[in-house]
């Protein structure tokens, strides 16, 4: 369905993973198209990302969730795709660009637990869930005491798992649990210095195709701070050579006017860490994210990966 048909008053059909997070990120842009005026229809479609979160077999690699909605969206089956920014790939598809980037979630990571206790409070031993390398290295680095264990499953699942005792602790993004109105059950949300978010956490990015890109619909939902903190936190794991098995972090924000990136590698173990933070204007953030990239690896971080992928 082109813009003017859309225009001309079908529904702007937005196409999302069938998960509840995901069904609620869509509402949320749902709702914010139709302040403007725009009627929408959500349309579920299933990713690979999915099949892995039942199948262990499945290795999960960055783009893993991006992909079945990229083809739905080029295909015409849906009109704008609707993707938690940190799921993206490195690199963006020309005739599918990101067209929006609306105002950004809390980034954090957050200690989930049965008692409300947050990461200084856990029990030597304590096991604590997450399929996340990142995570997993920041932890450790914080509580080597601590075992961490691999957990799969939408945040609704991971919770079930907690609350039956397989673990005694979550990792998830705090933004995911606000936009499930589960809030409540953060015991802490990690402070930057504690553990650097995933690129593009707590980030919504829209796809459209190439020849919607620039239509009104797509343009109220761009977030400019967001969208040049996101595109430095992209730029820095392009250059990284990074996905999403390989203990990188980035965080951008826009503090008084300049935009700061806080850029981390990490060995699996959380033993060895290099970290730095760049800082300049915001418009040149794609290339304060290549020169954080460019410091880290002057420091061993790409040794880190390679002892990740061994």
């Amino acid at each position: 369905m082109s813009v003017q048909a859309a225009v001309a008053g079908s529904p702007l059909r937005i196409g999302t993973r069938g998960s509840a997070l995901a069904l609620a990120q869509a509402r949320i842009v749902a709702d914010r198209l139709a302040a403007h005026g725009h009627a929408c229809e959500i349309v579920t479609i299933r990713t690979q990302g999915d099949e892995a979160q039942a199948d262990r077999s499945i290795v999960l690699t960055r783009g893993a969730f991006v992909s079945a909605l990229e083809v739905a969206l080029l295909a015409g089956r849906v009109d704008l795709a609707v993707h938690s920014a940190k799921d993206l790939p490195a690199g963006e598809r020309a005739e599918a660009p990101v067209a929006a980037y609306p105002p950004r979630g809390d980034a954090r990571d957050a200690i989930v637990t049965r008692d409300g206790a947050g990461l200084d409070q856990l029990a030597a031993g304590a096991r604590v869930g997450t399929e996340s390398p990142r995570r997993r290295a920041f932890l450790l680095r914080a509580r080597p005491d601590l075992e961490v264990v691999p957990i799969r499953g939408n945040v609704d699942s991971r919770l079930r798992k907690l609350d039956a005792g397989e673990v005694e602790a979550l990792v998830l993004a705090a933004c995911g649990l606000e936009r499930l109105g589960l809030r409540q059950r953060i015991g802490e949300a990690l402070a930057v210095e504690v553990m650097v978010p995933a690129v593009g956490q707590g980030a919504l990015a829209i796809q459209t195709r190439a020849t919607d890109a620039a239509a009104p619909w797509a343009r109220v939902l761009d977030d400019p701070a967001t969208r040049h903190a996101v595109l430095a936190e992209r730029r820095f794991l392009a250059a990284m050579g990074g996905g999403c098995r390989v203990p990188f972090a980035a965080h951008a924000r826009i503090e008084g006017g300049v935009l700061a990136i806080d850029g981390a590698a990490l060995s699996p173990d959380g033993r060895v860490a290099v970290r730095e933070r760049v800082v300049g204007e915001p418009a040149e953030g794609e290339a304060l994210g290549a020169a954080l990239a460019e410091r880290l690896l002057s420091l061993g971080a790409g040794r880190l990966a390679a002892g990740s992928a061994a």
